[in-house]
């Protein structure tokens, strides 16, 4: 509605008229607009999630309104409906995408402070267009794929694009060496490789190795004989972001294969863990109840890629939910405390690390840093020192929620949000899975008495438990046993059910959140001309909670040395994947042995313990081996 007035008038009733008429309809749309605007965007505003709220406007923990909010009442009536046919990359974060195209999936940033966003639409079609060049070159539905990327958002979209066309592909940590590489392509039977310039070489110098290896994208340059993603989006043709009706055909049923990942066991060589599609909606569990995430959520896991941590925070728990995940791509020389300022510059809402990052930032003043938007706190890996959840809790607000669970597995045992957490305690049981501690004769044990974790494979049937060691039926047999899968970790449970976790049953090493074999050190340092024989164990460490530590013999002729010691330490490194080397080395004149000559790691992992004790006076640190 339009006025006008005309200041030339010389007839002042018609003045007053026209100011009486313009004064009601101005208190006419100030009444319109105060119904039927104001309210509304009052309401809005209202509704509209706060990011800015100050630790004072936050509602106290103990009143959050959590998604498990009844641990006992969740337990006994939770369960995964698992559909016939299932698609992460379909029924996930293209639903999301349709639902909202500017929802937001991915805030990306690395140690240079560049920043990239991704909304779920920008995934969805990205991962067409991925889908689209890896049907071009022959790769669907059962081919195997292996993803060989630092924290690059490429990691996520050629992810999403295996899974669509039903392709089973596999994280790998880019830490590799050519020597672990080789193995896994030719035993994973790889027929499709990704990674970036930082790391082709390793591949250029394997290739001619690995027979079945036959298509390689790089997703940051050019090689020879490799297929530059980028160009391949725009040359000849800018790629369609509409999946060919060729892919749309091909479904894929939740008992499908999906994915594998390398696990090392106990031996020198990894296995093969294979996962179905079923296996994100296991993960319902971990970013519902663990990390208690909504759509509003912004999510951040500190985790390397091509472990199954990373699959957990980065992936599939946060997106089953909606929410936004957060990536910082961190390489080179990392300083945990790094962190703390990101925490508070993106608002991040939920948090998880392994007790060595949390042990690290604990050194810095915490008080110096705005954790107002921070709300909820996991870690899982290893035991977390009580001492380390009282000083974070302290510094931030917040206590530190422990869990359990293995690269086979999702979230198998928490400490949930809306339990009472018991420092040490790994939890209880997560709602859809039975577990029991067992004896060594299979029957389950009574509270305060140490057992080797025991999940039920049915009545109910697990949704996210792996399906087997691919090519390995003997390791398979070992852990499935009746109607049981056992993982090789040992426990206890207090009176009201709650778990400690005691270590590995076999001689398997975690150190820094990773998970070592002894035997794979072992056979690296065994390759020196200087060694007889070692034996490889996780030593007690204040920082780290374990470090890997090597007890050598060498042979005639050599002496031990610091010079020595480095020499080795780099061999290892050069041997294997470089996290594996032994921090400390002791030179021995014999090992410890059984009778039949097998080495007696336990009488070296015990002597460890027992000079740490001397050390710290009988105060051991927050990791158990």
């Amino acid at each position: 509605m339009f006025f006008t007035i005309n200041h030339h008038t010389e007839n002042t009733e018609t003045l007053k008229i026209n100011s009486h008429i313009l004064t009601r309809v101005f208190l006419f749309l100030c009444i319109y607009l105060n119904e039927h605007h104001i309210n509304n965007f009052m309401t809005e505003t209202a509704q509209k999630p706060k990011r800015n709220a100050s630790a004072a406007e936050r509602k106290p923990e103990g009143f959050v309104a959590h998604n498990m909010t009844d641990y006992e009442e969740t337990y006994s009536t939770f369960s995964i409906p698992v559909p016939e046919y299932y698609n992460f990359g379909f029924d996930v974060v293209d639903a999301w995408a349709k639902k909202d195209r500017n929802k937001l999936a991915m805030i990306w940033t690395n140690q240079e402070g560049k920043e990239k966003y991704y909304t779920f639409r920008n995934m969805m079609n990205l991962s067409n267009q991925i889908a689209n060049m890896m049907f071009k070159q022959n790769i669907g539905k059962g081919d195997r794929v292996m993803i060989l990327l630092p924290r690059v958002p490429e990691w996520w979209i050629f992810a999403l694009a295996s899974i669509k066309i039903g392709a089973v592909f596999c994280p790998s940590p880019v830490i590799l060496t050519p020597h672990d590489l080789k193995y896994r392509v030719n035993q994973g039977k790889f027929k499709m490789i990704v990674t970036n310039t930082e790391n082709v070489w390793k591949i250029n110098e394997i290739a001619g190795d690995c027979p079945l290896l036959r298509v390689k994208f790089l997703t940051d340059g050019d090689n020879p004989g490799w297929i530059n993603y980028q160009k391949e989006l725009v040359h000849p043709a800018r790629a369609s972001t509409k999946l060919s009706s060729l892919i749309r055909g091909v479904r894929t049923k939740a008992t499908d294969p999906m994915m594998i990942f390398f696990s090392s066991g106990t031996t020198a060589d990894p296995k093969m863990v294979l996962h179905t599609h079923s296996y994100p909606l296991g993960h319902i569990v971990t970013g519902k109840f663990w990390y208690d995430l909504t759509e509003t959520d912004l999510h951040f896991t500190v985790a390397d890629m091509g472990w199954g941590k990373s699959s957990w925070g980065k992936f599939y728990g946060p997106w089953m939910q909606g929410a936004c995940v957060f990536v910082y791509d961190y390489r080179g020389k990392f300083n945990a405390t790094e962190l703390l300022p990101l925490i508070e510059k993106y608002e991040i809402t939920t948090f998880c690390a392994p007790p060595t990052i949390y042990r690290m930032l604990i050194l810095a003043d915490l008080e110096t840093f705005d954790f107002s938007e921070l709300r909820h706190c996991v870690s899982a890996g290893e035991t977390l020192n009580p001492e380390v959840n009282r000083v974070w809790e302290e510094g931030t607000g917040k206590k530190i929620y422990e869990a359990y669970g293995q690269t086979e597995t999702v979230t198998v045992i928490a400490t949930f949000p809306c339990m009472e957490v018991r420092p040490g305690s790994i939890g209880k049981p997560s709602p859809g899975w039975k577990i029991e501690l067992h004896d060594d004769e299979g029957k389950a044990v009574g509270p305060g008495v140490e057992g080797k974790i025991a999940i039920r494979t049915r009545d109910p049937s697990p949704v996210g438990l792996f399906t087997e060691y691919l090519d390995d039926p003997k390791a398979t047999a070992k852990v499935f046993v009746g109607d049981w899968y056992y993982t090789g970790d040992k426990a206890t449970m207090d009176e009201d059910g709650y778990f400690w976790f005691m270590g590995r049953d076999d001689d398997m090493i975690k150190s820094s959140g990773y998970r070592v074999s002894p035997a794979e050190v072992e056979s690296a340092l065994l390759t020196h001309p200087s060694v007889k024989e070692s034996a490889v164990v996780g030593s007690p460490d204040p920082i780290r909670g374990v470090i890997i530590k090597a007890f050598v013999v060498l042979k005639d002729g050599w002496a031990g040395s610091d010079e020595l010691i480095k020499e080795l330490q780099s061999h290892v490194k050069q041997t294997t994947a470089p996290y594996k080397y032994p921090r400390a080395i002791e030179f021995m004149d014999e090992l410890p042995k059984t009778i039949s000559g097998k080495i007696r790691r336990v009488e070296l992992r015990n002597l460890e313990i027992q000079r740490y004790k001397e050390l710290h006076h009988d105060e051991m640190p927050d990791t158990k081996n």
